[in-house]
């Protein structure tokens, strides 16, 4: 027991000096709490969906406050026709948009049912079949409210569903999957590259050589990512012939896209390594900071309005979620770039500002 004691005894003063560690045994554990509470949440609000009124009359637009009333909802938009629906879901401005039909109220009017098509982005299946069960519980309210009965409903609903018409899991979990990868395992291997040289006693042999500092970053960062890109584009591949993964895009618009995803992920991995002053706090810094935020933060698995606002705002920075944004729109719906430029030109900014900051921190040094 003494000898155990003594250990016990220098543990603790080993870890009162390491202020990391400290800092990781008592904070990080009630950081997660937090993070965990409030991000994992299956509830999904102000849902922004389209209108397209083709009725006009008194019980359409009732319909529609009914969708606002029930708030989950939110009507972002009125369309007038199917190629103006087209653009609000492939730009991502409405996540479904409800189509009344032009004899709506004349059909309640005779006591006979009346479909409502609602059209679903389905890119994200389990979004998709959240959305699909709020549509079907307001229409089912607004059927009984109408006069309807549960047997009898006045008001049904014809849902198609856009991009995943099965809704498999796997469309939407899949390139989450490629990003959650591709972003560890290219933050990693760059952190662990300066790392390794400070370890070496290399470091100083670079300090005195004739290479500037942005000569000394691109060079570092080139030969992981001509790996990291070949490692994304197998995991692409792989994807499409073991989980038939659709390709309805142009491949070289995929390939720009990874590409500019993985240098901001390369540079966070080259800030860790200008940190970290060992390669194993160089491993725990970048699996932790790059595996949380694309897991929990991203879109990836909970959807991001459904998070408190702190949190969304936090996520506007995880590149990740640009990157699903992009990855979706090209795989999914075969859009190009004109009209991904919003999460492309974030992605591009996240980029820059990485690589500034490591190549700022090497040159101070």
């Amino acid at each position: 027991m003494r000898t155990t004691w003594a250990v016990a005894i220098k543990e603790l003063r080993q870890i009162a000096r390491d202020r990391r560690t400290l800092g990781i045994l008592i904070f990080l554990p009630t950081f997660f709490l937090f993070l965990y509470g409030y991000a994992l949440n299956f509830d999904i609000r102000h849902i922004a969906i389209a209108v397209e009124d083709r009725d006009q009359t008194v019980e359409s637009r009732q319909l529609i406050a009914d969708f606002v009333r029930s708030t989950y909802f939110d009507v972002v938009a009125s369309t007038y026709s199917d190629d103006e629906a087209d653009a609000l879901i492939d730009r991502g401005q409405a996540r479904a948009v409800i189509v009344i039909p032009g004899d709506f109220s004349q059909r309640l009017r005779s006591g006979e049912a009346s479909p409502v098509q609602v059209i679903i982005d389905g890119d994200n299946a389990n979004t998709a079949t959240t959305v699909m069960g709020y549509v079907t519980a307001v229409l089912r309210m607004a059927s009984l409210r109408l006069g309807g009965r549960a047997q009898a409903m006045l008001v049904t609903v014809e849902p198609r569903i856009w991009y995943n018409p099965e809704l498999r899991s796997t469309v939407f979990l899949v390139p989450g999957l490629i990003a959650f990868i591709s972003m560890i395992t290219a933050v990693v291997s760059t952190a662990l590259s300066i790392v390794r040289e400070k370890e070496r006693g290399t470091m100083e042999q670079v300090r005195m050589a004739p290479i500037s500092t942005l000569s000394f970053v691109v060079g570092k960062t080139l030969p992981y990512l001509v790996l990291s890109q070949i490692g994304a584009m197998g995991i692409v591949l792989a994807a499409m012939y073991f989980f038939r993964l659709p390709m309805h895009g142009s491949w070289i618009d995929l390939f720009l896209v990874i590409t500019v995803f993985l240098v901001g992920a390369l540079g966070t991995g080259l800030v860790v390594s200008t940190i970290a002053d060992t390669q194993q706090v160089a491993f725990q810094a970048a699996a932790l900071i790059a595996m949380l935020p694309t897991l929990i933060l991203s879109g990836f698995i909970f959807p991001i309005a459904s998070m408190p606002k702190a949190l969304q705002v936090i996520s506007s920075v995880v590149p990740a979620r640009y990157f699903l944004i992009a990855l979706r729109g090209i795989v999914l719906k075969g859009l190009d770039l004109g009209a991904l430029w919003s999460p492309i030109l974030a992605l591009v900014a996240y980029a820059a500002v990485m690589l500034g900051i490591s190549a700022l921190r090497l040159a101070r040094r």
